[in-house]
């Protein structure tokens, strides 16, 4: 049915650039940092932070070491991304059903990083979503908002503009759930030690059959040793900044 886990990592609109740890012991979902200070995106308008719920699809992996046929270019060793278009502001750490419609083939810096359009299938219009084209009709200027968001959302820190395969079109949904299913393939080499991973913490409770799983106690343990939460940082002023520029 073309339904799948998805891990949010940044709730719509918000701007801390949240995601899954890959190299920590069981992958928690942390803020980046750059140059010692926590990350965010900017507001290049008219967009205000991230424009969808935003996150991952689980046991996938996007294999550096591997060329993607379709893009020429090496994968960005993270697991497959995901915006998921529906009404609901979901939760940081929630995990939701999608129904998967399409997708977007983003080149970041010479890596390729797929971009999955998925729609929570709690959403209360998810029976009417079942392609990429429902998406253009259904929601006019969403898909052509999504890629002026990716082209431009690096610029304000002095990146140039990304590019995209296949012009910036998007793929279809039999398109998006194949790239899925050879992520899918890629992560479960991985987790057999198959492929050399690099500095990714594979150690995970549920396949058995990996060298990498470790039991309860030893995850229980690995939580407990970690700090304790604090309070938050309050968010620095010059987030809610808007950035205006040309389009090319």
């Amino acid at each position: 049915q073309n339904v799948f886990n998805m891990v949010v990592e940044v709730p719509r609109w918000t701007n801390a650039k949240m995601e899954i740890a890959t190299k920590d012991p069981l992958n928690p979902i942390k803020q980046d940092v750059k140059k010692g200070k926590l990350r965010y995106v900017a507001n290049v308008f008219p967009h205000k932070g991230y424009i969808w719920n935003y996150g991952a699809i689980p046991q996938t992996w996007e294999d550096p070491g591997h060329k993607d046929e379709n893009t020429g270019c090496c994968g960005d060793n993270d697991p497959i991304d995901v915006c998921e278009i529906g009404s609901k502001v979901c939760s940081r750490g929630e995990v939701i059903k999608v129904k998967v419609l399409g997708t977007l083939a983003l080149i970041d810096e010479g890596e390729t990083d797929w971009k999955i359009i998925a729609i929570n299938v709690e959403d209360p219009e998810a029976d009417n979503y079942n392609d990429i084209n429902d998406v253009r009709r259904m929601k006019p200027g969403y898909l052509e908002a999504t890629v002026d968001w990716f082209r431009r959302y690096k610029v304000p820190n002095g990146k140039p503009e990304n590019q995209f395969a296949f012009n910036g079109e998007f793929k279809d949904k039999d398109f998006a759930v194949n790239i899925i299913k050879s992520t899918h393939e890629h992560w479960k080499a991985l987790l057999a030690k198959k492929t050399d991973g690099g500095e990714i913490n594979c150690t995970n409770l549920t396949v058995s059959d990996s060298p990498f799983c470790c039991s309860q106690e030893c995850a229980k343990a690995t939580v407990d040793a970690a700090p304790p939460c604090k309070a938050a940082n309050p968010i620095p002023p010059e987030v809610d900044k808007w950035f205006y520029y040309q389009k090319n």
